[in-house]
């Protein structure tokens, strides 16, 4: 008798979550807002550079693991790479969790300037964030795939390491981490809502190394070869370059070593390069455009020069089928609504924008309206992903309206309320989408026959654009 009415009780408390799940799954998150932001806050404080979460990916991992979750650490030979895994069958629906720090942006959560250690790591993308909502998205679609008795698998994918050299998912996904998975969901910080599909830039980042003769610069100069002079004449090339290529392609340089003293010609030069083009193609095409430049440099300059791809990107491949079902998520959970004393504090941090066209603080609460295409002019470790499995995100306003991408003010937001609310947001949309996908098996799909047009129809074999290369482990030491 006492089983039968445990049972009768039990079902009567999950008809709402079965019957509304979208309502059930926002009150449920609302009422977990404390205990996340919490967590979001501990792990803004933490502001670990990539693939040195160790911290955070354990708070990550402990969470999980507390609701039921199977944890697979060191994923992909990445010490802190983990997946969590609940459920069984098909589909399996992944969510992805980013983690990492950037350097030189430490700052308290104030709408001044006032670095919290000078020149340390911080939240200036609001990774504390992404990976927090990312995990409170996959609990809330956990709790409704337990109680609906449906078949299927929701997993948190934790990888480390977007920012920079970092790549982490590339080397993700040349593991075969997603091998299994149907369909892929993120979410990023920023300062609007959106679920629009866009694409990114394909990216690669490189060493040049020129190597020559030290020697007196004044008593014995036709006795040295400078590699600082290859350098420059790279660069020179580089420059000359820029009119002839697309305007959407983007690079960029820094003259990481130039020599040690101006009286000794410079035996040893490097210089790092950064290319982005909306396409892998495209972005082959420029790089071999670049090889030719360091090589004639060196051979100008009678130098020797050897070279490093540091980090290689896909752009993002959009997805039309799952964006369209995470925009209405996105619209049934609304935007980031401020209190008074929030208001005032992006109203204070706004005086610190450079920016003639910000926009107002009220767009927080606001959904942008669904748009097809654009390409976003930066690079995300995502877009290898988005080309061996189906894949959406959206952006939701962590930061005050106006407010860039890697700068302080967006680590200010991302450790109060503003940033929690956002994270919230995203968590909810998430949770909406997944559950959404695992009510409607024909959504999945849609996404994989369309991802198979976008690929050309044809067969597709990853490869990544870093090439060969190992995880670099050490690239933040």
């Amino acid at each position: 008798m006492r089983s039968f009415i445990h049972l009768t009780i039990t079902l009567l408390l999950s008809l709402p979550l079965l019957a509304q799940p979208e309502k059930a799954v926002i009150t449920q998150l609302d009422g977990q807002y404390p205990h996340y932001a919490a967590l979001a806050g501990q792990i803004w404080k933490l502001a670990e550079p990539g693939y040195l979460e160790e911290k955070t990916t354990r708070l990550l991992q402990n969470e999980l693991q507390q609701h039921g979750f199977t944890i697979t650490q060191g994923v992909a030979g990445i010490p802190t790479a983990f997946v969590a895994t609940y459920g069984q069958g098909a589909p399996v629906i992944s969510l992805l969790a980013e983690m990492d720090a950037l350097p030189g942006l430490s700052q308290d959560s104030l709408p001044t300037r006032k670095p919290l250690v000078p020149n340390a790591y911080g939240h200036g993308c609001g990774h504390n964030l992404f990976g927090v909502g990312s995990v409170a998205a996959a609990i809330a679609a956990k709790d409704w795939l337990k109680q609906s008795g449906k078949p299927g698998t929701i997993q948190l994918i934790g990888t480390p390491a977007e920012e920079g050299a970092g790549g982490g998912k590339t080397y993700l996904v040349q593991a075969g981490t997603f091998k299994s998975v149907d369909a892929v969901l993120h979410w990023h910080p920023g300062d609007n809502n959106s679920a629009s599909p866009a694409s990114s830039l394909a990216y690669r980042v490189g060493l040049f190394r020129f190597s020559g003769q030290a020697a007196h610069a004044a008593a014995a100069p036709e006795k040295g070869r400078s590699a600082l002079d290859a350098v420059e004449a790279m660069d020179y090339m580089v420059n000359l370059m820029r009119e002839h290529v697309t305007p959407e392609t983007r690079i960029h340089y820094v003259i990481k070593h130039g020599g040690l003293t101006s009286n000794i010609v410079p035996d040893f030069a490097e210089v790092e390069y950064t290319v982005r083009h909306p396409t892998a193609q495209g972005l082959e095409e420029v790089w071999a455009r670049i090889m030719k430049t360091a090589q004639a440099a060196a051979l100008g300059t009678e130098t020797t020069m050897t070279h490093e791809v540091m980090a290689g990107l896909y752009n993002l491949l959009p997805n039309e089928t799952l964006a369209k079902t995470m925009q209405r998520s996105l619209q049934q959970v609304g935007g980031v609504q401020m209190t008074t004393g929030e208001v005032a504090f992006a109203n204070k941090l706004r005086q610190s924008l450079v920016s003639q066209t910000i926009p107002p603080v009220s767009t927080a609460g606001e959904i942008r309206t669904y748009a097809l295409g654009g390409i976003a002019p930066a690079s995300t470790d995502v877009g290898d992903v988005s080309w061996v499995v189906p894949t959406a995100g959206l952006s939701t306003a962590t930061w005050v309206p106006g407010v860039p991408a890697h700068s302080w003010q967006a680590v200010a937001c991302d450790g109060m309320s503003i940033g929690f609310k956002g994270m919230m947001v995203a968590a909810k949309t998430l949770a909406i989408t997944a559950i959404d996908l695992f009510q409607h098996p024909e959504l999945i799909a849609n996404a994989k026959a369309e991802l198979y047009k976008a690929r050309g129809g044809e067969a597709f074999t990853y490869k990544s654009l870093a090439g060969d290369r190992k995880p670099p482990l050490d690239y933040r030491r």
